[in-house]
């Protein structure tokens, strides 16, 4: 019976703790100092930019894909398992074209897509006004429609993967501090624990642990800045409801006439010291407003920030076992794609596990 010991449960750890429950002859141990969800998953969107991502080949399209496709079916498997509802809005993500985007880039996208089994179409002004008629602003000057990605509660996702988790028999350690890791055990505010594989998924805590052992991995913060509003029912069709973007700013349907709005990108000044920026929040809403005209009268309901991991002169995510630890594998560093791309790491994390177990 191999020990896994998992540090982190944001939306990656618990990706990976459900992903292993399913393998035989692994004993799973979660260890975070917070509850679940807290740190970045808790402040995330859920957005699911992956049909639509400008990442068209290799492994960064490769996570996309196979995450987008397990998706469909982990959804419906968790909520099954849990009889908890995880919000899933399946009605796909609108990118609206801003002044003179490029549509060739974009037709180039919507035949890579069509090559790989995926549809992406492309609406011009008159389309978008039938459809969303939301949507109106005389710089816009056509849109992207993707119906195969997605958005989901990135919460609601996380504890249902723990309580999916813990039926399967995973045992999780929440407000229990890692003070010490090396090769064999982790040092814990409640003891040491013995391990056959660490896998370190703490996000931000993640370069501390790693400096431990000699080998730090840069993770830095860059800050992300979000509102919820109401406007006491839809915009647009009720009964279409997609993910809107441009220029990088989300408005999420919640249902019931909510919204949420964001997210801001600020980096550190100096040091790892961020304070959010209240001008570029109020930016954020007043750039979906000019998307979206009616979202002027809604009320803020809360607004709230979070840090993403970001590592530091290399590709996010780091997916790969810590140099010079064979049984030590990172599952981190995934900026602003640690929802989307949970499922597919996990797999990947399973997948080094259990070839070097066999």
């Amino acid at each position: 019976m191999s020990h896994v010991i998992i540090i982190g449960c944001g939306v990656v750890g618990a990706a990976i703790a459900y992903e292993l429950s399913q393998v035989t002859g692994l004993q799973i141990t979660v260890v975070d100092q917070q509850p679940p969800a807290q740190a970045s998953t808790g402040a995330a969107l859920g957005v699911l930019i992956g049909v639509i991502s400008q990442k068209a080949k290799g492994k960064a399209w490769q996570l996309r894909q196979s995450s987008i496709q397990r998706y469909e079916t982990l959804i419906p498997e968790l909520e099954a398992l849990t009889g908890r509802k995880i919000p899933f809005n399946r009605q796909g993500i609108l990118h609206l074209c801003w002044e003179a985007e490029n549509f060739e880039s974009w037709e180039k996208l919507v035949e890579i897509r069509s090559s790989q089994g995926w549809q992406l179409e492309i609406w011009d002004t008159a389309k978008l006004k039938s459809i969303c008629p939301q949507v109106h602003n005389d710089k816009i000057t056509g849109a992207v429609y993707s119906p195969q990605d997605r958005q989901l509660d990135p919460t609601a996702l996380t504890l249902a993967l723990v309580a999916a988790a813990q039926q399967k028999g995973v045992t999780f350690k929440f407000g229990v501090n890692v003070s010490n890791i090396s090769a064999a055990s982790i040092e814990t505010t409640e003891g040491k624990i013995a391990a056959d594989w660490i896998v370190v998924a703490a996000g931000l805590g993640s370069t501390p642990l790693t400096a431990q052992l000699n080998q730090k991995i840069d993770i830095r913060p860059v800050l992300g800045q979000a509102l919820q509003v109401n406007l006491g029912h839809s915009i647009g069709n009720p009964e279409f409801q997609p993910m809107i973007t441009c220029n990088d700013v989300h408005i999420v349907p919640l249902g019931g006439g909510d919204y949420w709005i964001g997210a801001t990108v600020e980096f550190p000044a100096n040091g790892d010291e961020i304070s959010p920026n209240y001008e570029l929040l109020e930016s954020v809403k007043q750039q979906a407003i000019a998307f979206c005209p009616e979202l002027a009268s809604a009320t803020i309901t809360r607004t709230w920030s979070g840090l993403r991991p970001r590592p530091e002169g290399r590709p996010a995510p780091i997916i790969e076992k810590l140099p010079g630890f064979s049984n030590i594998l990172l599952a981190t560093g995934h900026y602003r794609n640690g929802v989307l791309l949970a499922p597919a790491t996990a797999y990947t994390i399973r997948e080094m596990i259990t070839s070097m177990d066999s």
